[in-house]
């Protein structure tokens, strides 16, 4: 039963996929790449393609309309150590919308078949695709077929329409049913955000894996959870000082790899994940937004888990 570390843009970066295969996530995604910058050499985006010796299994997620581009840009990932290829077929971001590319293709079921089969024709690693459940009222499920007799080899749902984009409730109904469709594995991705919900959806809709973005945030715990929750029926829950300490660890990494401004910049999306649920951590998430001086941030950090009183 495959982990995946959904792609996250902002968030799933070198820094945080490498700590999501050390809890054990199955495979990470990178954050969405433009085919089309790739192809035209844009250097903000090789630096999106940027993978650590410390990472094993790592998919690169792409996105476009056009297949010869598609195409071209597959060609260029062979050079890379990338174990899967990933065509977006799900974001729900307007820029991207506008541009005729993500969740919009949904409704274009022919163009996704001939954008798959570019792209798995251009390579000789797996190609799976990542979708919602409908575009503007179309149903997906027409493309999702095209997804397979194009050649791909897994499906990633997530039980959302593009107009709902976060909001209410994954429909796992929806993918049970695309499970009960297709013959390539099925993915399941949607409100995700304990081992519980991980193991009640996999029973129900009988999908392959899951695959968890938001649920994973401040939380790469998750992986590991559900697998010892899989194999021994609980799971270990870190204390405050551990998960505290992951934070940290981010934190460095994220300088490491970004130089201490940018990467002090890039954490401010993520504290309130990690002290999501901690009591009196307001005051201390919002400090911790506007502070530019690393070892106050340590210090802080610090002096809140020590000080910590459940």
């Amino acid at each position: 039963m495959l982990k995946i570390l959904a792609p996250m843009a902002g968030y799933t970066d070198i820094a945080f996929r490498e700590i999501c295969q050390e809890f054990e996530a199955d495979e990470t995604v990178t954050e969405m790449v433009s085919a089309q910058a790739l192809v035209h050499g844009d250097r903000k985006t090789k630096t999106l393609l940027k993978i650590s010796d410390k990472e094993k299994n790592v998919t690169v997620q792409i996105f476009g309309h056009d297949p010869d581009i598609m195409a071209e840009a597959t060609r260029i990932l062979e050079d890379y150590d990338f174990k899967t290829i990933n065509i977006n077929f799900g974001c729900p971001a307007p820029k991207i919308v506008k541009g005729m590319n993500g969740s919009y293709l949904l409704k274009e079921p022919t163009l996704v078949y001939d954008i798959v089969k570019a792209v798995v024709s251009s390579t000789n690693k797996p190609v799976t695709c990542k979708v919602r459940k409908s575009f503007d009222g179309v149903d997906a499920l027409k493309a999702i077929k095209n997804i397979e007799k194009a050649g791909a080899s897994e499906v990633i749902v997530h039980g959302r329409s593009r107009e709902e984009f976060y909001t209410g409730s994954a429909d796992w109904d929806y993918i049970k049913n695309v499970k009960d469709t297709l013959t390539i594995p099925v993915i399941g991705n949607g409100d995700i955000f304990n081992p519980e919900d991980a193991l009640r959806k996999i029973k129900y809709s009988g999908v392959d894996g899951v695959a968890i973005g938001r649920g994973s945030i401040g939380n790469p715990f998750i992986f590991r959870q559900i697998e010892e929750l899989i194999l021994h029926g609980d799971y270990y829950r870190p204390t405050v000082e551990e998960k505290l300490n992951v934070l940290k660890d981010q934190l460095a990494r994220e300088i490491a790899y970004k130089g201490e401004r940018l990467g002090l910049i890039e954490m401010r999306k993520v504290y309130s994940y990690y002290f999501k649920g901690m009591k009196n951590s307001k005051e201390i998430r919002n400090k911790l937004n506007t502070l530019t001086d690393l070892d106050e941030i340590i210090n802080i950090i610090d002096d809140y888990a020590k000080n910590f009183i459940d």
